[in-house]
């Protein structure tokens, strides 16, 4: 099993390399974010606490997002590999994540992180926001809190990963198709 954890701040492109790594590679996303808008939309208990946090721009908190991914991992005991979507977003949910993967006999291979202006990132989300429906997609308060959120509390997930030299960054601005032959090389390069 090939585990990647596909890492950048909101609107770094990490939902649109996500899928075009499903149909290369066959994995199966996780993108706590998705697993908590169906629980937003099922109206269930969590999903209407997850709602006041997102739309507040507040992470959720760890013990909800690593019982999920748990959920996960049981449900797809067969799979070729997960590419986890916004998940590490702190330090402890990484050593979590370790442990928890641990328990399936697998780890993390590596680490891809989007690397994307600030500038870049607002105009991403404020023109995904015309689409989404989300309302932390058309608020520039919110993007920022975001993205600050990001900055302050999920980019030292990165330097976790690098002291296990299981880092790679990747310019994630142009064309996708760029974009998405430079993770290639970089998962090819992980082996099998």
């Amino acid at each position: 099993m090939q585990n990647i954890v596909l890492f950048g701040p909101p609107g770094a492109g990490k939902g649109t390399q996500s899928q075009k790594l499903i149909e290369q590679y066959g994995y199966i996303h996780l993108s706590t974010g998705d697993l908590l808008r169906s629980q937003i939309a099922l109206g269930t208990q969590l999903g209407q606490k997850a709602k006041e946090l997102m739309d507040a721009g507040i992470l959720v908190p760890d013990e909800v997002v690593i019982g999920m991914i748990a959920s996960e991992l049981t449900a797809n005991p067969g799979a070729k590999g997960f590419i986890f979507d916004g998940f590490p977003r702190t330090v402890p949910q990484a050593t979590a994540l370790d442990a928890l993967l641990a328990d399936h006999s697998t780890s993390v291979k590596g680490m891809i992180a989007l690397e994307v202006a600030h500038d870049v990132l607002v105009a991403r989300l404020l023109n995904r926001g015309l689409t989404s429906g989300r309302p932390d997609d058309v608020n520039e308060v919110l993007i920022a809190k975001r993205v600050d959120e990001y900055n302050s509390k999920t980019k030292p997930v990165a330097d976790y990963y690098k002291a296990q030299h299981k880092y790679t960054g990747i310019f994630g601005e142009g064309e996708v198709d760029d974009i998405f032959q430079q993770i290639c090389r970089v998962i090819d390069g992980f082996g099998r």
